[in-house]
């Protein structure tokens, strides 16, 4: 994991500046990363951005503790997953990697409200979408089925148009990154499953 080692020092580095705290965190790949609005998207709330960029689930797990440290949040939002399907990872691994993460925020956190959201069908993807399909199932039984603190967060359908297609719209040029109106769908669906399930930071 060592090729992320510089823009997880550029996390922590913000981090001990800000003081560690936080009411939100959210953490992942640069989806989360890009999000240039986060903290204002999500006032009164104080929010901290986790992300950083290429991040797989695999790599959240990895360094999980070392960028949790020092924080004390009541509720956590995860987006990661797609560059795993992207390097050639399988499902089932994938979903390995979330039973992991939910072992060590349960650890650190105790029972938190945790929140995943759901691996996005961007255009540049779009030829793995069963994959990202069959991931988000996966991810989404599981979490019913612990039936614990986690909550899964649907943004899939959500960026399909109405031919069952990626909205165009809603992403970068490159195809896999977000849009501001993507951006814009996320705030919402996030900050409705934030204000639903957990009403004392609205």
């Amino acid at each position: 994991m060592y090729w992320y080692e510089e823009e997880v020092r550029s996390v922590e580095s913000k981090c001990a500046k800000l003081g560690h705290v936080a009411d939100v965190l959210f953490y992942g790949s640069s989806t989360i990363r890009l999000w240039d609005n986060l903290e204002e998207d999500f006032l009164p709330r104080r929010v901290v951005n986790l992300g950083f960029g290429g991040s797989t689930l695999a790599s959240c797990v990895w360094f999980f503790d070392r960028l949790m440290n020092g924080f004390a949040p009541k509720a956590l939002v995860v987006y990661a997953g797609d560059n795993d399907l992207g390097d050639g990872r399988h499902p089932e691994e994938i979903l390995i990697f979330f039973q992991q993460l939910m072992a060590k925020c349960s650890l650190r956190f105790g029972d938190i409200p945790c929140y995943f959201v759901s691996l996005k069908p961007s255009p540049a993807r779009w030829h793995m979408a069963e994959q990202f399909k069959y991931t988000n199932n996966l991810i989404e039984s599981e979490i019913i089925r612990c039936d614990t603190n986690w909550r899964f967060i649907n943004l899939f359908k959500g960026m399909l148009d109405r031919n069952g297609l990626p909205f165009q719209e809603m992403y970068a040029d490159d195809g896999l990154h977000l849009s501001t109106t993507g951006y814009v769908l996320w705030r919402q669906l996030i900050g409705d499953a934030l204000a639903e399930a957990f009403p004392a930071v609205v």
